[in-house]
């Protein structure tokens, strides 16, 4: 019959730990564990007597004296097992056979016996059997361990037992052995009988050879008769009890008091009594209190009494928590390498990726610190550090790999390099002795970063006090390092993306807002936090003739390169477009063509705003895009305009188109869904935060948000300055600073100016030729009021111009307007919409050369449409 592999490894363990024994002491051995493995009721070892003597029993284990009184001799050529097994040389099974039924001896019912022949190379010497509740054929692996272990301990049985000192120690002092020796070997000369205790009631065994095997069992055994009084002991359970022989006949509450067993143990009584009522054996395990070593005891219920087995199990304990304890090492490790793949997987950047080795690896190993070294050229660059000084991390950062280092070392051989001392590193890289003292570190362990084949740098973990790495740790760094290289590897590479990705946004974007008098404008936009590619979001503030300025935020929608360049596209469409002065919904008609030809499948959302400081008015028209926010002066914030038209691609014009007032002070704040919507929040409620941020951030107005009129370019100053802290407060609101983001978000904030009435005047103009001399009248007087008489000359020659171009190309009624703004704007309003343009005059021709002139003497001009027909306009730069 075979055994399963922990069975075979069992018995290999138990056999080799009874090498030394011999005579009773591996008899005693060897049916100890032959009745455990078995899970046995109890068992005997019969030896071959000289001549024709019956077998005589010579070791015994948890039977019933009476039991063991029937079997003290077997006939050798009887019925029973044991007989059977010598006889035929092979195990034999035999059910609990009946008292006087010619099968042998009485057993217990329900029970049988197994047994398995002794044999040595000359001869069978005996039998070893164990009895089996229930009387079934034991399991393959249990008769085969029983056979095991009978075939182990045969061959032993020869010669002369060794010297008890020499072979084995049972925990007790030499002294102690010999005096016990002598005291047997002196009962034997006495002839004293075994067979009988002091106190007259009889032993567990009644023959002597048996009552000598039982002396000399490793384990201890003692037994105790109804009234608790100490029948028998071995020289184990004399150690154990601290008793001795003339302790026999007193009772085992004595022994348990004089060694305080109930103070360590005070269950322990209990458990002895609920033994001896229930009928059945119990086994537990206990730490005796005298020696503090761990004992496996068997308690097993006999007739009148109790016999108890107590096997020191203290080395297999610490075997087995030493192997619990590497178990748990080990699962914890992997458990470990496990956490710190998942984080790695998760990492995005550099720092993410050393704060996630810092995490899980620095705890684990007692280490205070790590620093990532990568080399590029030939230069040591610090990717990133935890636990380390900075001034230290500034002096090592960009030194040479052609020099001497732990770091060079690493890179030119690919091995790992471990110093356990500040000592060891000054003795092997003594021109650099004083790192140690400035990094605050005692040990290191330099772990190359290898990646396809390629060492791309060092991974150092360091210790604050000295420390020796055995060889599994090291082996488990140098594992780690391997993932460290491949996360270390990626995120440099997403580092250096996710650079280029935010330099081409910055490049799509406007460099800086104009500086207009008309509106003070901030923005912000934050790109996602999850990914690498640039987003299509953009915002734009263009001036706008008239003083009036275009406000422009769109969404491209999707992330990628070819989305980033849709957004540069339609970023310089809207700016061509709003140089032609559209109005909104025009605008965005012509924008949507351009989008449906880019592609089916491209959407983009767009909100075009124009403000007019001299009507105080915001007109826009959205595709798609989120209503803007209006804050005017002691209202609350609310959202202008309905529900947003189709996105660009999918509109269908034309565009509604929305106006509303804003007076002086008024924020327009515009934005992109990426501010207000996300996965875990709908744009309702995110517009609904976005106008409580808005209103607990303005409700407590900062310095600079009052304009002077004595100064208004310092007023325009302190009121960027508190636009720029409105869009901090803003984002820190809406978007907190470790929330990851999946879409990007741009927010625009202009604070509208209204153009002070005394900054405007407008003429109505006669028709025919005298129109031109009115306008000059009224650019005189007009500019001397304003202290600007230095431009009248220009101001009247360009008047005079644009009003005979009204006269020659337009139809009446004609119209004048003066702005005073950032520059000095002169308009001249008909009802025609044909469009001026400057044509080249030949040397010969009389006329052709007016706009020509004006286009030399303006800063600036040009024609818009207007509800009812055209306006030219020209502007200057203020003195």
């Amino acid at each position: 019959m075979g055994m399963d592999v922990a069975v075979a490894t069992r018995i290999r363990m138990i056999t080799e730990a009874g090498n030394g024994l011999s005579g009773p002491d591996l008899l005693g051995f060897a049916l100890d564990h032959a009745v455990t493995e078995t899970g046995g009721l109890g068992g005997m070892v019969h030896l071959r007597g000289t001549g024709a003597r019956p077998l005589l029993l010579a070791a015994v284990h948890g039977l019933i004296r009476t039991v063991a009184r029937d079997w003290e001799e077997v006939e050798p050529n009887g019925a029973s097992a044991p007989a059977r097994a010598m006889a035929q040389g092979a195990p034999v099974w035999a059910p609990a056979p009946g008292a006087g039924d010619g099968t042998g001896p009485a057993l217990p019912a329900g029970s049988g016996l197994l047994a398995v022949p002794l044999i040595t190379p000359e001869e069978v010497t005996g039998a070893l059997s164990v009895l089996m509740v229930p009387a079934e054929r034991p399991a393959p692996e249990r008769w085969a361990a029983v056979e095991a272990l009978a075939a182990w301990a045969a061959p032993r049985l020869r010669g002369d037992p060794p010297d008890r000192d020499q072979t084995q120690d049972r925990g007790r002092d030499r002294d102690q052995d010999q005096g016990r020796v002598q005291d047997q070997d002196r009962d034997q000369d006495q002839g004293q009988d075994r067979g009988r205790d002091r106190g007259g009631t009889r032993t567990l065994m009644a023959d002597d050879q048996v009552s000598q095997a039982l002396w000399h069992m490793s384990d201890a055994f003692f037994a105790v008769d109804s009234d608790w009084r100490v029948t028998f002991v071995n020289g184990e359970a004399e150690r154990l009890l601290g008793a001795s022989r003339t302790t026999l006949g007193r009772t085992l509450w004595d022994a348990f008091a004089r060694l305080r067993v109930d103070d360590a143990e005070p269950d322990l009584r209990s458990r002895y009594r609920r033994a001896a009522e229930s009928g059945t054996p119990v086994g537990f395990e206990v730490r005796w209190p005298t020696d503090q070593r761990w004992y496996s005891m068997r308690l097993v219920p006999v007739p009148n009494g109790l016999t108890v087995y107590a096997a020191d199990i203290t080395a297999s304990r610490a075997r087995e928590a030493e192997r619990a304890a590497a178990e748990r090492a080990a699962a914890e490790r992997t458990a470990r390498i496990g956490e710190l793949t998942d984080a790695l997987a998760q990492a995005l950047t550099m720092r993410d990726v050393v704060n996630a080795i810092a995490d899980r690896v620095l705890p684990p190993f007692g280490a205070s610190g790590i620093v990532v070294q990568l080399i590029e050229g030939s230069v040591i660059r610090i990717a990133g550090a935890v636990g380390y000084p900075q001034p230290f991390l500034e002096s090592i950062d960009g030194a040479s790999i052609l020099d001497v280092s732990p770091v060079a070392e690493v890179y030119y051989t690919g091995a790992p390099a471990f110093v356990e001392s500040a000592e060891e590193y000054t003795a092997r890289y003594p021109a650099m002795a004083g790192r140690p003292a400035a990094a605050h570190k005692q040990a290191w362990a330099f772990l190359p970063l290898i990646v396809s084949g390629r060492n791309i740098g060092c991974s150092v973990v360091a210790f604050a006090e000295p420390r020796r790495l055995d060889a599994e740790e090291r082996a488990l760094l140098t594992a780690l390092s391997g993932l460290m290289g491949q996360a270390i590897e990626r995120a440099r590479l997403y580092d250096i993306e996710h650079t280029r990705a935010k330099e081409l946004q910055r490049g799509l974007l406007p460099r800086a807002l104009p500086s207009l008098s008309s509106v003070t404008t901030a923005a912000r936009y934050l790109p996602a936090s999850e990914g690498i590619e640039v987003g299509g979001d953009w915002y734009d503030v263009i001036p706008l003739s008239g003083a009036r300025v275009a406000l422009v935020i769109g969404d491209v929608m999707g992330h990628g390169l070819s989305e980033a360049a849709t957004m540069g596209r339609l970023r310089t469409a809207v700016n061509t477009l709003a140089e032609l002065e559209f109005p909104p919904a025009e605008l965005l008609t012509r924008l949507n063509d351009l989008v449906s030809d880019l592609g089916d499948n491209l959407y983009a959302t767009c909100l075009y705003a124009v403000y007019d400081p001299a009507r105080a008015t915001c007109v826009f028209s959205s595709a798609g895009h989120p209503p803007p926010a209006v804050v005017r002066p002691g209202h609350p914030v609310r959202f202008a305009g309905g529900a947003p038209d189709p996105p660009l691609g999918a509109a269908q014009p034309p565009f509604e188109t929305t106006e509303v007032s804003l007076e002086e002070g008024s924020l327009l704040v515009l934005y992109t869904d990426g501010l207000v919507e996300s996965a875990a929040r709908d744009i309702d409620r995110g517009m609904r935060h976005l106008a409580s941020a808005l209103s607990s951030a303005t409700r407590a107005p900062g310095p600079g948000d009052a304009r002077r009129d004595g100064d208004r370019r310092d007023g325009d100053r302190g009121g960027n300055a508190s636009l720029e802290r409105l869009c901090d407060e803003v984002l820190a609101e809406l978007l907190p600073e470790k929330q990851l983001t999946a879409d990007d978000a741009a927010l625009l904030i202009a604070r509208t100016h209204v153009l002070a009435s005394d900054h405007i005047a407008a003429w109505p103009l006669s028709e025919g030729p005298i129109a031109a001399g009115e306008a000059r009248d009224h650019v005189r007087d007009q500019l001397t009021h304003w202290k600007l008489a230095s431009l009248t000359p220009i101001t009247e020659l360009l008047v005079s111009e644009l009003v005979a171009n009204a006269i020659r190309h337009g139809k009446g009624p004609i119209g004048l307007r003066l702005l005073r703004g950032e520059g000095l704007i002169c308009e001249v309003t008909d009802c025609s919409l044909t469009t001026p343009r400057i044509r080249h005059a030949a040397e010969t021709d009389e006329g052709g050369r007016g706009l020509q002139l004006v286009s030399a003497l303006s800063q600036r001009w040009g024609t818009r449409y207007t509800p009812t027909g055209k306006c030219i306009w020209t502007e200057q730069p203020l003195p």
